[in-house]
C-alpha cells in the first residue's frame, strides 16, 4: 500500500551546481519539482506547459545549475546544465514579493524527451491543494505531511531516488485565515531540502465532525528549518563569545498557492515575449 503515488516522487529533480575548478564535479546543494499548467483549447486534448519549481535562494547569484532526470530508455540518470543567465538577464522568475521564496523556470519537454529524459509532473489543476481548498477540506494542525528531497545532497550516483521524509503540519490556522503565506511543519529540514515538495499523507480516519483526506496532494514547498541560537557568555568578561546554531526541528513551507502565483507569471512573461517577437 503506497501513501504517496509512485509518480508524485518522479517529479522531484535534485538541484546542482558545477565547481569552476572542477567542471566535472557536481555539489548537490537543492530540490526542486516540476509542476504542469494546463493549456486550454489545445485541439480538445489536455496538455500542459511545465517549470522547474524552487526557492529563490536556491537560484540567487548563480550563473547556472545542473538538474538530473532519470532516463525512459533504461539508462543511468543524465545531468541536465541549465544557464540561469540569457543576455544578461536572469531566465528565471521570482515571485514578486521578496518575502516569498518561490522561483519557476520554463522548461523545454521536447528536448527533454527527446534525449530520453523522464519527465513527469504535478497537474496544477489535479494535484495540487490551494490555501482554500484547504481551509474546506479542513487540514489542520496535527496533519502528516512527507517531505520529498536531497537532504544534505545525498543523490545516488546512477538514479535520482528521492528522499522521503515525515512530518506534521504544526501550525497553518494563519495562513488559512489569509494573513500569512507560509505555515509551519514539525520536520527534520536540513541543507538540500530547499526547493522540495511537502505532501499532504491521505488518512481514512478522522474524529467526528471533520473530513478525511483520502488522497495525496501537494500543499507547499520547503523554504527553510527555523534555527535555534544559543549565545556563550564568557565568565570573565560577561561578553558574548560564540552563537551557536542549531536545527529546532520547525521548518517553514509557502504554500501551494504562492507557487501557482509564480507560475502565472512566468507564463504570462513567456506569452507576452512570444507576442512581441
Amino acid at each position: 500500500m503506497a501513501l504517496i503515488p509512485p509518480f508524485f516522487l518522479n517529479c522531484v529533480v535534485s538541484i546542482g551546481l558545477r565547481p569552476i575548478q572542477e567542471p566535472a564535479k557536481i555539489n548537490w546543494i537543492g530540490t526542486g519539482f516540476i509542476v504542469g499548467r494546463p493549456l486550454e483549447g489545445v485541439n480538445n486534448e489536455k496538455q500542459f506547459h511545465t517549470f522547474l519549481v524552487t526557492n529563490k535562494h536556491v537560484l540567487l547569484n548563480q550563473q547556472s545549475i545542473v538538474i538530473r532526470f532519470d532516463s525512459t530508455l533504461g539508462l543511468d540518470a543524465k545531468d541536465y546544465d541549465i544557464n540561469l543567465i540569457k543576455g544578461g538577464v536572469s531566465i528565471w522568475t521570482g515571485h514578486k514579493s521578496n518575502n516569498v521564496d518561490v522561483a519557476v523556470i520554463n522548461l523545454n519537454p521536447a528536448a527533454l524527451q527527446d534525449d530520453g529524459g523522464d519527465l513527469q509532473f504535478f497537474q496544477m489543476d489535479e494535484h495540487l491543494l490551494s490555501v482554500n481548498q484547504m481551509r474546506s477540506e479542513g487540514v489542520s494542525e496535527g496533519d502528516g505531511v512527507f517531505i520529498l528531497g536531497f537532504p544534505m545532497g545525498i543523490v545516488a550516483p546512477q538514479k535520482k531516488n528521492v528522499i522521503a521524509r515525515v512530518g506534521a503540519i504544526a501550525r497553518i490556522r494563519d495562513t488559512l485565515e489569509g494573513s500569512e503565506s507560509t505555515f509551519l511543519i514539525d520536520a527534520n529540514i536540513f541543507p538540500g531540502n530547499s526547493g522540495g515538495p511537502v505532501i499532504i499523507k491521505p488518512e481514512m480516519i478522522s474524529i467526528q465532525e471533520t473530513k478525511s483526506i483520502n488522497k495525496s496532494f501537494l500543499i507547499g514547498i520547503v523554504k527553510s528549518y527555523l534555527p535555534f541560537m544559543d549565545t556563550a557568555i564568557s565568565q570573565l568578561t560577561g561578553r558574548p563569545r560564540v552563537i551557536f546554531e542549531e536545527n529546532s526541528g520547525l521548518a517553514l513551507v509557502e504554500s501551494v498557492d504562492s507557487i501557482k502565483e509564480t507560475i502565472e507569471d512566468c507564463y504570462q512573461n513567456l506569452v507576452l515575449g512570444q507576442k512581441i517577437n
